[in-house]
């Protein structure tokens, strides 16, 4: 039946007893399958994971910086990393770093919210922010 419709015979269920085939354009269901895996990728969004770098010692102004460039990422939709790096001895005083991230968390509050708190992972201590829509 299959050659007489200039078709192809798919099996379906190769399983079953007796197996189960259907007479279809196996060419073109590959095709409208491929045509809408494209069509979900255009409509998926990807998220990028922004970095921005403090220290310890940073200035209220450099501070206010970073937080306005934290801003303009989560505003586009990106995710952004916080980290603070500790330096030499700078690691006894890691509840001065706790206070920057807070610092900086006032600054971005009105644009996005903390995915994940501040923790330190051996000198490095790092947040995760999230845009405020999401």
């Amino acid at each position: 039946m299959a050659v007489e419709k200039r078709l192809d015979l798919v099996k379906v269920a190769a399983q079953a007893k007796p197996p189960v085939c259907k007479i279809m354009d196996y060419g073109k269901y590959k095709f409208e399958l491929s045509k809408k895996e494209k069509e979900a990728k255009k409509k998926q969004k990807i998220i990028n994971v922004k970095e921005v770098r403090l220290s310890l010692n940073i200035e209220e102004h450099d501070l206010s910086v970073k937080a306005n460039n934290a801003i303009k990422f989560l505003s586009k939709g990106d995710k952004v990393k916080v980290s603070l790096r500790f330096k030499g001895r700078e690691m006894g005083y890691t509840k001065l770093g706790y206070e920057v991230m807070e610092k900086f968390t006032a600054l971005i509050v009105d644009a996005g919210t903390v995915e994940k708190k501040p923790n330190l992972e051996g000198r490095n201590m790092t947040m995760f922010l999230s845009p405020k829509n999401a």
